[in-house]
């Protein structure tokens, strides 16, 4: 009986962890690298948080920032910096995109470190 309950236990929770493999697929490999590297570091508080959007008809990547005063930066699908919309000493950004959150579509959120 504790065998089957194992077994189901298991089988119900297999969709959830190919789902969160699919996903992370479906990322440039640069995003999935910094993840990682967040991974490996003692958990931000704020935890960290990755959401894509779609800017400038682009697909982009907000990466929260580890703590205050530091800037939210948004990658592109090369993991270069575009912009930081937000963070930073006024926590208004860097002001190369103050649009970015009127005009950003929020697609997903791709990760958040809910360790």
């Amino acid at each position: 009986m504790k065998l089957l309950i194992l077994l189901a236990a298991l089988v119900s929770l297999a969709p959830e962890q190919c789902a969160k493999k699919a996903v992370a697929n479906q990322l440039p490999a640069c995003v999935n690298q910094q993840i990682e590297a967040i991974k490996r570091q003692p958990q931000w508080n704020p935890p960290a948080q990755v959401d894509e959007y779609s800017y400038n008809n682009k697909t982009v990547y907000l990466f929260s920032a580890d703590c205050c005063d530091q800037y939210n930066a948004v990658y592109d699908e090369g993991c270069k910096v575009v912009c930081a919309p937000s963070g930073g000493l006024t926590g208004k950004g860097d002001g190369r995109c103050k649009d970015f959150f009127d005009v950003a579509k929020h697609v997903r959120l791709v990760w958040k470190d809910d360790r």
